[in-house]
């Protein structure tokens, strides 16, 4: 999808938008993500911003095949007569497999150092929880890196061995990575037929063949 110029707001993941694709038109809640076309595992991008450009917007709905053109439109209310255009683009395909991930990052305060060693805390509360993500590289905020040794004692505080002496002020950094899904809704959109009766329109379920008696 690529931002419209006339809409100046960042939209949410998860929000709810009217989407028209191709000839369907749904109301759903998509995730947007990084368009990175050659990696196999994309970013979750939280907002999606006018000065972001492009984005993939995932969700769920009737499978359909690229290039149909995207409509993506948000309403001040679920059954509101007026929508303002987002975004709009083409559909990339229908891949159930790709790939998510929500960063978090868990963060810790050093309690004692002693040249490259350091006892950390506040970054975990429990002994098994450390033995579970010891594995798991640490990065500082100054640029440093590290490894978590070993627990010491039941309640959350770690030895950690950095590359470079630590600095007081810094703080220690953990990142983790989650598989995110979009919201699965299904809200019919009772304007369509506000708009089929206005103005006197068929419905698509009176498109198909008729027979005279």
């Amino acid at each position: 999808l690529q931002f419209s110029s006339k809409y100046t707001q960042p939209v949410k993941s998860k929000d709810s938008l009217l989407l028209h694709v191709g000839f369907r038109v749904m109301r759903c809640n998509p995730i947007f993500s990084e368009p990175s076309m050659k990696a196999d595992k994309h970013k979750l991008m939280r907002y999606f911003h006018p000065d972001d450009k492009f984005a993939i917007a995932s969700a769920y709905g009737p499978i359909s095949y690229p290039p149909m053109p995207v409509l993506a439109f948000k309403t001040p209310e679920l059954d509101a007569l007026s929508a303002d255009l987002v975004a709009f683009g083409s559909v990339l395909g229908a891949d159930p497999n790709r790939i998510i991930l929500k960063k978090v990052v868990l963060t810790g305060q050093p309690y004692k150092i002693h040249k490259k060693q350091a006892v950390v805390r506040f970054m975990f509360h429990d002994e098994h929880d450390i033995r579970w993500f010891q594995p798991v590289e640490l990065f500082t905020k100054m640029g440093q890196a590290g490894r978590i040794k070993c627990p010491i004692g039941t309640h959350g505080y770690m030895k950690c061995q950095m590359s470079d002496t630590l600095r007081s002020e810094d703080t220690i950094c953990m990142a983790l990575y989650k598989r995110v899904y979009p919201k699965w809704t299904t809200l019919l959109c009772s304007w369509i037929q506000e708009i089929e009766r206005q103005y006197q329109v068929r419905s698509l379920d009176d498109h198909g063949p008729q027979t005279e008696d």
